[in-house]
């Protein structure tokens, strides 16, 4: 990148209401280094306590999608140890109407169709529908192709207080962008 377009693009997070950006490969630690990072950031802010609490942890939802789903990643060992490295983008920011946190990563284009799916039924359930969908998980329904327990998309349905939005782009033949933003 040249310096002009990195200016810009800091430019573009401040107007959009930006508090806290990453792009890169994400692990548990990074998660953990960053997770401290955006909550001292919003208490530096004064941002409200609940307000605070309910953007960690949509935070976390959405980096653990992207550890365990990004089709965009790098493997092998380091040290005799075994490395996957996902990588995605994050953001936390403040609008007009209130906080969100944006999410995206590459995904298989075969998926898209099933996730969509998926997330169009979640967005379309009540509290008390995302409540039933939640138990019915954890007993053992877990979602073709979930490598957790497969309550994450519900969870941020039940955290997002202001609702969210997805969508997916295509980047090439085998793969699509997908970016989701949770309200609160």
């Amino acid at each position: 990148m040249e310096p002009r377009e990195i200016l810009r693009l800091r430019q573009d997070m401040i107007q959009g209401g930006v508090l806290f950006y990453y792009c890169g490969y994400v692990t548990e630690k990074v998660l953990a280094a960053i997770g401290d990072t955006v909550m001292d950031k919003l208490e530096l802010d004064h941002t409200e306590r609940p307000v605070a609490r309910g953007l960690f942890s949509l935070f976390v939802e959405q980096v653990q999608n992207i550890i365990r789903y990004s089709a965009e990643n790098q493997a092998g060992c380091v040290d005799e140890r075994p490395v996957d490295l996902r990588h995605g983008m994050l953001a936390v920011g403040r609008g007009a109407e209130g906080h969100y946190v944006l999410s995206a990563n590459a995904i298989k284009r075969r998926d898209v169709e099933r996730l969509r799916q998926g997330l169009d039924h979640i967005r379309g359930l009540d509290r008390m529908g995302l409540k039933a969908m939640h138990k019915e998980i954890l007993k053992g329904l877990v979602p073709e192709g979930s490598k957790g327990a497969g309550v994450g998309f519900v969870d941020i349905a039940r955290m997002a207080s202001r609702g969210f939005e997805f969508d997916f782009l295509e980047i090439d033949q085998e793969l699509s962008y997908f970016v989701l933003k949770a309200h609160l």
